[in-house]
């Protein structure tokens, strides 16, 4: 085994782990980094393969005990990877997405089960299950053409009380804000979320937000200003059906999800009732296939009404991001078996495996030669781009064999390999152990 094989390895993973232990308590810093690595090189997400994934230095059930009882916050670790976004990836507009996605149970004792109505319309799936409901918010990252959602914190609606998925995003955005106040933030929704309520929040905390809505929503023109006594108008004369298929429709192509389209809009500023008369840019959309046929129109809103209808478009595609991020994060990173017992734990779990998906990601995202190299692990697959995926398989073959616990230091709290003598003799250890 070459014992130097920690040197591919980019330095930025070991960046991104220093900076987020920051806000643990220094005796749990060792274990968190056994786990989110761990939780980072399986499939699964059952906390005995990401024991199993590491020759661990302590008995499963400190692991376990750990997560159950440990003394420290899911909420501060998931804000400081929003920190550890900006760091990283400097830059003055950031778009942030909240929505929801379903856990299927069939345990009644399971955090948070209970029956949820099934919006997805799969195959061979009843209207009504029973499952774990998560609200989560992510933070979209770009360099050139890749685009990736990063999760930050979800939260489980509870089985029973008042509470609701509006309720939670809301919780979100108050948690969130004070991390991007100094940033411009665009808050895409979809249409369940598009809510007055929610967008009021947002609002409130400094967010412009671009979401979907029912075609039927009230728009009102602009009322002119009249020289009269009295309170002036609120609104002007409602847009009909009749209204705005008289608006002048334009056709321009556009790169949104993940290819070249032809698509149809109608633009006009109006004034939404559900949001108390505020302006709002609102777009009807089509799409062009490749028989010139076109789809149905959908509505989007967009609070910044400076923002032209191909920008509101171009914004409003990167929320489907995150139905990459539910796809990759349930059934390749294990969101799918975060079993625990308690409402505590599997919210800490889950965020750990939640962080063990994101540092591949950002380092995909990031990208240079290290990372080019780290994921070539297949010579026929050497021109394909670089994914999470790939940069996971290439540290499956080297980390997977080091005592990481070892790599730890307390005195500079910094987490790095060791120098090449100290490796050898640790590895020397370790063999004589096994």
């Amino acid at each position: 085994m070459d014992i130097a094989g920690y040197r591919h390895i980019p330095q930025a993973l070991f960046e991104f782990i220093t900076f987020l232990v920051q806000v643990l308590p220094l005796r749990s810093v060792p274990t968190f980094i056994e786990l989110v690595i761990g939780a980072m090189l399986t499939e699964t997400g059952f906390v005995t393969q990401a024991y199993l994934a590491l020759p661990m230095k302590r008995n499963w059930s400190s692991y376990y005990k750990w997560i159950e009882k440990g003394k420290w916050s899911w909420v501060a670790v998931g804000v400081q990877m929003a920190r550890l976004l900006i760091r990283m990836f400097p830059q003055p507009l950031w778009h942030l997405i909240i929505d929801d996605t379903l856990i299927l149970r069939t345990s009644k004792k399971a955090p948070g089960s209970k029956i949820h109505r099934e919006h997805s319309r799969k195959p061979n799936r009843p209207d009504f299950v029973r499952g774990q409901c998560w609200v989560s918010l992510a933070a979209v990252v770009e360099n050139g053409l890749q685009a990736a959602a990063i999760p930050i914190l979800s939260r489980l609606m509870r089985n029973e009380g008042n509470g609701s998925k509006l309720t939670a995003a809301k919780t979100l955005i108050r948690v969130i804000t004070p991390v991007f106040e100094n940033f411009t933030v665009r808050l895409l929704l979809d249409s369940w979320y598009m809510r007055g309520t929610l967008l009021r929040a947002a609002l409130k905390a400094g967010f412009q937000v671009i979401g979907q809505v029912r075609k039927d929503t009230a728009l009102f023109r602009v009322p002119e200003l009249r020289a009269k006594r009295g309170r002036p108008r609120k609104y002007g004369t409602k847009y009909t059906p009749d209204d705005i298929a008289m608006l002048p429709a334009i056709s321009v192509q556009l790169f949104i999800y993940g290819k070249l389209q032809w698509v149809r809009y109608r633009s006009v500023i109006a004034k939404a009732r559900f949001l108390d008369g505020r302006p709002v840019r609102a777009v009807w959309v089509s799409f062009e296939d490749e028989k010139r046929g076109v789809t149905q129109e959908r509505l989007i809103l967009a609070t910044d009404i400076n923002l032209e209808p191909y920008e509101v478009i171009e914004v409003y595609a990167k929320r489907w991001n995150i139905e990459s991020m539910f796809h990759q994060a349930k059934n390749r990173w294990g969101w799918n078996e975060t079993w625990q017992q308690s409402r505590q734990a599997v919210h800490r779990w889950l965020h750990i495996l939640g962080i063990g998906y994101a540092l591949p990601q950002l380092l995909a995202i990031k990208g240079g030669d290290k990372v080019t190299k780290l994921a070539n692990t297949t010579p026929w697959r050497e021109k394909d781009p670089v994914t999470a995926g790939r940069v996971r398989s290439g540290l499956v073959r080297i980390i997977s064999h080091f005592p990481i616990r070892d790599w730890w230091s307390r005195k500079s709290r910094k987490f790095g390999p060791p120098k090449e003598p100290e490796a050898a003799t640790s590895m020397r250890k370790l063999q004589k152990a096994a």
